[in-house]
């Protein structure tokens, strides 16, 4: 099998030193490995096969390596920490405060733990099981609990100060898996019930919750490519196949230690980011970048997508779809779009697009038809589905999907406060500023007046005019005319 075993590597919030996935990387090329990829959860996985197993165990052992194969008991602690000064600018949540919080879990989470900036849609906010959010207030957090094998939430009622994350995250855990047939796998758990257990005995600093939390409207942020910030470069890089070539990350690795940069990040997205590039040290990322032929400006309706880990099924049914969204030049922007081929996965995405499923014999078996699902306002960070096709074959997908975007465009132009009325009348009012002269007979028409001579309103904008529309002097038609701006030819006072 090409990959009979998936290898994991949690890197805590997907902070890498550079040192040390240079470290990996040697056991994966002394095992035979050639290619690795970061997963959703920002942690790195090797893909290898019957023959590349036992090598790979023995390099990983000998260096004394943490690692999981085919299993995930220990899912990584996912963070925003990566968006922090290049998408996330005016916030209390800094690189210091982040790096505190890490420090202090002093235990390994089985529960998926997510901590994330509230001013950010670039890491998902509720795709953990523990869902610590930072509020508005310094040091103070809210906290959504997702039970475990569940869509089912509940908001806790107090905001938690930041040091009593970890100990909070793991009574939390424990609590949970103590009574697992009440909270673990049970759409009926209750939270109230799981509060008052955990209150009456467990002391944090704490704070009431006075204003629910709001959330920023989602907007997926450019993440590749050479861009500024301050006086600094970061660097961001998607792979299309999920595959990055051991040889490459390893010289990625070395032009941060030579040019002391000390940490890269992998991303919810499965690519990477590294910060604190100097301008003078461009030239060398451009060489790396030449050398092994590496496209860092892909479109953006290919990278709002989230696909399942190690999923060759749900990379075709993205190449698939893109084929589609390039051929008719969809437009995806404020859109995220997921996979879902496995019944319990968790992806991130406001179009999600489901591998239907049938029982035979108390067997699940995946069909070749699939379920269309969005989400309440196209929220990605809602766990709360509406149906919009079912029973579509792979090859209609296209045509269903790019109706939903539509659906989605005119959704955001009927809001009554969109920013696409204010666009719509600030092209009105400044269409009202531009006047049209005749340039036989210098005759102006001013919207704003119109033309009584020739029945035309006014208000009536140049635009709007019948084709028939010819000067009212000396009949030179209206295509002729030119656009003058208003104040060049009122008289100045």
């Amino acid at each position: 099998m090409r990959h009979a075993f998936q290898f994991k590597i949690n890197f805590t919030s997907g902070i890498i030193s550079p040192a040390y996935l240079q470290y990996l990387l040697s056991a994966a090329r002394e095992a035979g490995i050639a290619y690795i990829r970061f997963g959703l959860r920002q942690q790195l996985i090797i893909d290898a096969s019957h023959k590349d197993y036992d090598r790979m165990v023995t390099a990983l052992t000998k260096r004394g390596v943490s690692y999981e194969v085919n299993r995930d008991d220990y899912p990584n602690i996912l963070s925003s920490y990566a968006a922090e000064e290049i998408f996330v600018r005016d916030t209390w949540l800094k690189e210091n405060i982040y790096k505190d919080i890490f420090a202090l879990f002093d235990y390994k989470p089985k529960l998926k733990v997510n901590i994330v900036d509230n001013n950010q849609t670039f890491t998902p906010m509720f795709t953990g099981n523990i869902n610590w959010i930072a509020s508005n207030q310094p040091h103070y957090w809210f906290l959504v609990l997702r039970f475990p094998k569940t869509n089912m939430f509940f908001h806790w009622p107090q905001l938690i100060y930041t040091n009593d994350i970890p100990r909070l995250s793991k009574k939390i855990e424990d609590v949970i898996f103590q009574n697992t047939s009440l909270y673990y796998e049970n759409i009926e758990a209750d939270g109230n019930v799981l509060y008052k257990t955990i209150a009456d005995e467990f002391a944090v600093i704490s704070k009431p919750v006075e204003e629910s939390l709001v959330l920023p409207d989602f907007k997926l942020p450019y993440y590749e490519g050479f861009n500024i910030y301050g006086d600094k470069l970061w660097l961001g890089i998607y792979r299309r196949e999920e595959l990055f070539a051991v040889d490459f990350l390893q010289n990625v690795c070395g032009i941060c230690i030579a040019t002391n940069i000390s940490q890269i990040y992998a991303t919810t997205w499965k690519s990477i980011i590294v910060k604190s590039i100097l301008p003078k040290h461009r030239d060398l990322w451009d060489c790396l970048l030449n050398k092994y032929k590496i496209n860092v400006r892909h479109a953006s309706n290919e990278l709002n997508w989230q696909v399942e880990d190690v999923s060759e099924d749900g990379l075709n049914i993205k190449r698939h779809v893109i084929r589609h969204f390039d051929k008719d030049d969809v437009r995806t922007f404020g859109l995220c779009f997921a996979v879902k081929t496995h019944p319990k996965s968790g992806v991130f995405g406001s179009i999600i697009i489901k591998r239907q499923m049938s029982v035979i014999r108390n067997q699940v078996k995946a069909l070749d038809k699939f379920e269309i699902l969005y989400t309440p306002n196209f929220n990605p960070n809602s766990k709360e589905y509406i149906h919009f096709r079912g029973d579509v074959p792979k090859e209609q997908l296209g045509t269903y999907l790019i109706s939903l975007c539509k659906y989605y465009y005119e959704l955001q132009s009927m809001k009554p406060d969109s920013a696409c009325n204010l666009y719509e009348s600030q092209i009105e009012e400044a269409a009202r500023d531009i006047l049209h002269q005749c340039p036989t007979c210098m005759t102006v028409y001013d919207a704003n007046i119109g033309d009584v001579n020739k029945n035309i309103a006014s208000g009536t904008l140049f635009e709007d005019l019948p084709s028939s529309y010819s000067c009212s002097l000396c009949n030179t038609p209206a295509r002729k005319f030119v656009a003058i701006e208003r104040s060049s030819f009122e008289p100045k006072n």
